[in-house]
């Protein structure tokens, strides 16, 4: 079995508690390097202060037309955003799928881990437009007798 420790233990994003031992969750290893790489997508370049660089321009392409050219921009600068800030990984393809889902693009992330030759992947969508899944989502609309029901 290969040491992979150099990939490292760090803080499970999103944080969560451990509710055996109420300290912060932790995530070692592959589990780590995927995290990274979803925070670095869902951080916007210049929102952190001390690191100004960090993250990706990901949300640049937000109301941007889906054509063969946007998204090529859109591979190329996640590819070089994402090699340049995540040590751990090598070898990245992206691919793009844009017609599962209105308003949404489905990113595909393969890379490998460096230094262990294990491919892995992440899955991260991205909506495009904030309106369409809004649509979707419609909550409950109670009318007043139903309420008068639920109350008593």
């Amino acid at each position: 079995m290969p040491d992979n420790s150099f990939l490292g233990t760090g803080m499970k994003f999103p944080p969560q508690i451990n509710p055996a031992t109420g300290r912060f969750a932790v995530s070692s290893e592959a589990q780590s390097v995927k995290e990274s790489v979803y925070l670095i997508l869902m951080t916007q370049q210049q929102e952190r202060l001390v690191r100004p660089d960090f993250g990706s321009t990901i949300t640049a392409y937000t109301f941007m037309d889906v054509n063969v050219t946007t998204l090529n921009l859109m591979i190329r600068a996640l590819k070089d955003q994402i090699l340049s800030q995540e040590p751990r990984i090598e070898n990245v393809d992206i691919n793009v799928d844009s017609t599962s889902r209105p308003g949404c693009l489905i990113i595909g992330l393969d890379y490998i881990l460096r230094g262990s030759n294990v491919r892995d992947n992440l899955v991260f969508p991205f909506y495009l437009n904030a309106d369409v899944e809004e649509e979707e989502y419609e909550p409950e609309q109670y009318s007043t007798e139903q309420v008068e029901e639920i109350t008593d």
